[in-house]
């Protein structure tokens, strides 16, 4: 029989995870990725990988022990804090922990180490996709080149162009912007900020707004000013606020934050290079589609979710490693692969959407921090 024709859109961890277990079992993909290169843009900051998803697809993938091999020590140290910069958590990495943390651009480097050369199409944006019957669909790319495939995997991420093929839903604004921060050479350049985030992960909260931090591998600190606000304001920051030498969006955050204590306000006066606004989306939760012929999602194109549970990498990833084993146990018929698959992908996504709506409420309601502790003491104790 003639071997499909897999095309998978998106080469992020689930796309490429996909990818690489279908090589497992001697099944050809090709990704198209919009990136000229792999490194033509940096890939984010640090990762927790769960043992009961995100390492669940690196072993279906053969490579577990490889990744071992890049957890960052000391990662899963975790603090919380109030807004006066008191302590309510302070726990330390003795390297028995589930959730070993990972820089994201080195564990999609593994992955795409672990693939035959030309599996990825880099520079190849997909534009637009359409259906040709009998599950084939044709992709129309920016360089003006066409692909058509047997089977269509939409790995694209929140604004998926492969979605609306499946399902008409879009992204909704969850009522909370991130601004990206980096204080770069932590320890010696900005010892006081390195010594608040500690060796892992810090949250700061306060009602309806709050600091997440984490450690780089690089030394760096990466900064997350969580901000409830409605959508758009972050790109109105008034240079009515202007401070002397300040940019305006540094001197509106600083203006929120009045009140905080000083060693946290100068995670944003201190930060180097640009603030960069992030806000935050989610798909519906409990997001599902009717089975259609050849294509389906994986991610955040299928179930995008604010990051208060820590799952979207993990889930994409176990996304892909489960659609590869589903397609390998059945090479003959495609439509049974797609079907078994999203038959378990809908109640996890809906289950950890659930979770991640109900955490970012928890994170900045009125009494933060205490309803974030009372969830980590609870985790503790449930192990």
């Amino acid at each position: 029989m003639r071997t499909p024709a897999i095309g998978i859109v998106g080469g992020g961890l689930g796309g490429l995870t996909l990818a690489r277990v279908l090589h497992v079992h001697g099944i050809p993909a090709t990704v198209y990725e919009r990136d000229a290169a792999p490194d033509a843009r940096t890939q984010g900051g640090m990762l927790d990988i769960h043992q009961h998803n995100g390492q669940v697809a690196l072993r279906a993938a053969g490579l577990h022990e490889q990744f071992l091999r890049l957890v960052h020590p000391g990662g899963q140290a975790v603090r919380v804090l109030d807004r006066h910069g008191a302590a309510h958590l302070d726990e330390g990495d003795e390297g028995d922990g589930d959730r070993p943390e990972v820089n994201r651009g080195h564990l999609r480097r593994l992955l795409l180490d672990s693939l035959p050369e030309g599996t990825v199409r880099w520079g190849g944006r997909v534009t637009a996709a359409r259906a040709l019957g009998d599950g084939r669909h044709e992709l129309t790319l920016a360089d003006g080149g066409t692909a058509t495939t047997d089977l269509l995997v939409g790995a694209d991420g929140a604004w998926s162009r492969i979605r609306p093929l499946l399902s008409a839903a879009a992204p909704a604004y969850c009522g909370l912007s991130f601004v990206e921060a980096t204080l770069r050479d932590a320890d010696r350049r900005h010892p006081a900020q390195a010594a608040l985030v500690g060796s892992g992960m810090l949250f700061a909260l306060g009602p309806g707004k709050g600091f997440l931090a984490h450690r780089e591998t690089d030394g760096s600190l990466h900064v997350y000013v969580a901000l409830r606000l409605p959508e758009g304001r972050l790109a109105g920051a008034d240079p009515g606020h202007r401070r002397p030498g300040e940019d305006p969006a540094r001197s509106f955050l600083l203006d929120q934050f009045a009140g905080w204590a000083p060693e946290l306000r100068a995670l944003i006066a201190d930060a180097d290079g640009p603030l960069v606004p992030r806000a935050i989306h989610a798909l519906p939760v409990g997001h599902r589609w009717d089975r259609v012929p050849g294509v389906t999602l994986l991610g955040d194109a299928a179930h995008l979710m604010s990051p208060f549970a820590g799952e979207g990498a993990n889930l994409a990833m176990l996304d892909g490693a489960e659609l590869g084993r589903a397609l390998a146990a059945h090479p003959d018929d495609v439509e049974t692969a797609l079907a078994t698959y999203e038959r378990a992908l809908f109640p996890r996504a809906e289950e950890a959407a659930q979770e991640a709506a109900a955490n970012l409420e928890i994170c900045f309601r009125d009494d933060a921090p205490h309803g974030l502790v009372d969830r980590f003491v609870a985790y503790a104790e449930a192990r």
